[in-house]
């Protein structure tokens, strides 16, 4: 019985660490472009992305699958903001960190729709 349990717990253990599966990739550069999408979500796109993604929303927290935290609609705000200032000065974001499920293994593979969480970023 000791036997079963024990096989029964690593096989629940194996389960859950494939269906856990974040990622983070940290990407650079200037900002392409910043969106509204319906649905209350904003998207941000670097030079070094090959697609925009969403990244909050100003109206409720911002929770993506694969993340241990949220994104506030004040900080959302606040990110907006501050990529807005960057793109119309052409300041370079030295570095952007993405996580969560739908995040890619390179700043050049996002697929389209995908949503990550900003950890930190610094220009």
């Amino acid at each position: 019985m000791k036997c079963c349990k024990f096989f029964f717990t690593i096989f629940t253990l194996c389960i859950i660490s494939i269906n856990s599966v974040a990622a983070t990739v940290v990407c650079s550069g200037t900002v392409d472009a910043l969106a509204y999408h319906g649905n209350n979500k904003l998207m941000v796109k670097l030079s070094s992305m090959n697609a925009p993604v969403f990244f909050c929303s100003p109206e409720f927290e911002w929770a993506p699958t694969g993340t241990t935290y949220k994104t506030g609609p004040e900080t959302c705000k606040t990110l907006y903001s501050t990529f807005l200032a960057a793109k119309m000065s052409g300041k370079t974001i030295n570095s952007m960190y993405f996580d969560g499920d739908q995040v890619p293994a390179t700043c050049s593979s996002w697929g389209n729709w995908k949503q990550a969480n900003i950890r930190y970023f610094s220009l």
